[in-house]
């Protein structure tokens, strides 16, 4: 196993924080089915648990383990995204509970990365993803602008990477239960 996803796994397994490229920007991660984990996100974000995060699996297969229902017009949306795009599912299960929306939904985006895809892999379990940025801060659009306090409360920092620019974050599309396509964030 590379030593990277190695040292990534470890903490991970004992419910620590990473900070990790992900196919958009450099992002927060912890297991996704831990709550203490999914709470310490919160506080080093300073982000309200009201507001969701997402989280990211890596293929279709794991995202059935964790959404009670995948409509078909996902699959479509999933296999005809030209770029990421997280989709906000409804009845997510197996997960942290302080994950979940209040309405009952949770946004899950397919990596599309080889680091990340990787660590999913060897975790076997989705990881959060949130932008690596003190709530209500612009997010960091390279490894530089990354805030102290954010490099220092997290238990790992992956060492790869660090010199490539990130992308914009995600479009998030929300389906409605009669198939309608909401854009959320283009």
């Amino acid at each position: 196993m590379d030593q990277e996803i190695k040292k990534s796994y470890d903490i991970l397994v004992q419910g620590g924080l990473i900070l990790y490229p992900t196919d958009t920007v450099w992002g927060i991660g912890c297991d996704a089915t831990n709550s203490k984990a999914v709470a310490k996100i919160y506080a080093l974000k300073n982000r309200e648990e009201t507001k969701s995060m997402i989280c990211l699996v890596n293929n279709i297969k794991m995202l059935k383990q964790y959404v009670e229902s995948i409509p078909q017009s996902a699959i479509e949306l999933i296999q005809q995204a030209e770029k990421p795009t997280t989709i906000i599912y409804n009845n997510p299960k197996n997960l942290a509970k302080n994950l979940i929306s209040n309405d009952n939904t949770l946004g899950v985006r397919i990596a599309n990365n080889s680091f990340c895809n990787s660590l999913i892999d060897a975790f076997g379990k989705p990881i959060v993803s949130t932008s690596a940025n003190i709530s209500g801060q612009s997010t960091p659009q390279s490894f530089e602008k990354i805030s102290e306090q954010i490099l220092k409360g997290v238990d790992y920092i992956v060492n790869s990477h660090r010199k490539k620019k990130t992308s914009k974050p995600s479009s998030i599309i929300k389906l409605g239960t009669d198939g309608k396509v909401i854009i959320i964030r283009e």
